[in-house]
């Protein structure tokens, strides 16, 4: 593992030099993954980004847990359209205990129809963690949002080590994790580096890479400005030579914020996968949009053409 010193000299290192370096551990293939916000909205954290809090007013809509079948209608659609992996997405600090049985139905059915089901349903204790493995869930997604230094500034109602907890005890239990970031809400390039490093720690399998979408009414509202596209190259290229096992996933923020060069440049040099439709409370790319760029740049498609895909 290169030190905090060496992968900040990468980062401040020519964007050619370091694009290439990020390259040498690309994977052959870009892997699709799609999301079904299955609950939106009325969380009590207070995240200073999030549209879905229920600290600032920023008049979403609100639903409880959708019933199974819808969201095993929706999962098809989804692998229909090239997800490899569908994740059940829901609002909350961690799982209601009322809804927690339907989750783990949610679960059971995808896995019934062979989707590879994956779950972000919030901070999990011991019990819970091991339900899901019971389950038969394939893999969890929990962000670490950003690095230890700056979660004081993101959110107070929960703590970094309630999010390195939840994912101690994913993989306890065998669950594949997924863990990534929100970058673009004030942090520096050296907080960017901390992030890298705190997330090989971590070693998940993917590394979802959000960029802040500001959202009216949150404290982050004003901050379209904190982050610009080649820093975010960099960011994406640091994360590939920091993780090099792990999938670095483009995810929100891929539309609203990025141009189709830098797009292509992110897969070219530093990307192995993306998720595909819409992110919760923002949009992004219809997937044969994503189809199209992918083979475009010359890179193969990990696409999956039947719910048995593996």
């Amino acid at each position: 593992m290169l030190t905090k010193q060496e992968l900040l000299d990468l980062y401040n290192s020519d964007l050619n030099e370091l694009l290439n370096e990020s390259k040498k551990y690309l994977k052959d293939e870009v892997e699709f993954c799609s999301i079904i916000n299955a609950r939106n909205g009325k969380c009590s954290q207070n995240c200073r980004y999030c549209a879905q809090s229920s600290h600032y007013n920023t008049e979403i809509e609100s639903y409880p847990l959708m019933d199974v079948e819808t969201v095993v209608n929706a999962a098809k659609d989804s692998v229909k359209n090239g997800a490899d992996r569908v994740a059940i997405v829901t609002s909350g600090k961690t799982p209601d205990e009322s809804d927690f049985d339907t989750m783990l139905d949610m679960i059971k059915a995808l896995n019934k129809e062979g989707i590879k089901s994956c779950a972000s349903i919030g901070i999990l204790n011991d019990e819970q963690a091991k339900r899901l493995a019971e389950a038969g869930l394939v893999r969890f997604h929990h962000n670490i949002n950003t690095c230890k230094s700056y979660h004081p500034q993101i959110c107070t109602t929960h703590t970094y080590e309630d999010r390195i907890n939840t994912t101690k005890l994913v993989q306890k239990y065998g669950i594949e994790l997924c863990c990534g970031v929100i970058i673009g809400m004030g942090e520096t390039a050296e907080q960017r580096v901390e992030m890298a490093m705190e997330l090989a720690e971590i070693n998940p399998d993917s590394i979802p890479v959000n960029i802040l979408t500001p959202i009216p009414n949150t404290p982050f509202e004003s901050y379209i400005d904190k982050i610009d596209e080649e820093n975010i190259l960099r960011t994406l290229a640091i994360f590939k030579i920091a993780c090099p096992n792990a999938s670095i996933r483009i995810a929100g923020g891929k539309k609203a914020r990025l141009s189709e060069e830098t797009i292509e440049k992110a897969f070219r040099y530093c990307a192995d996968s993306t998720i595909v439709g819409n992110y919760l409370t923002t949009t992004g790319f219809t997937p044969d949009e994503d189809e199209k760029l992918i083979n475009k740049i010359g890179r193969k498609l990990k696409k999956c053409h039947s719910l048995s895909c593996s």
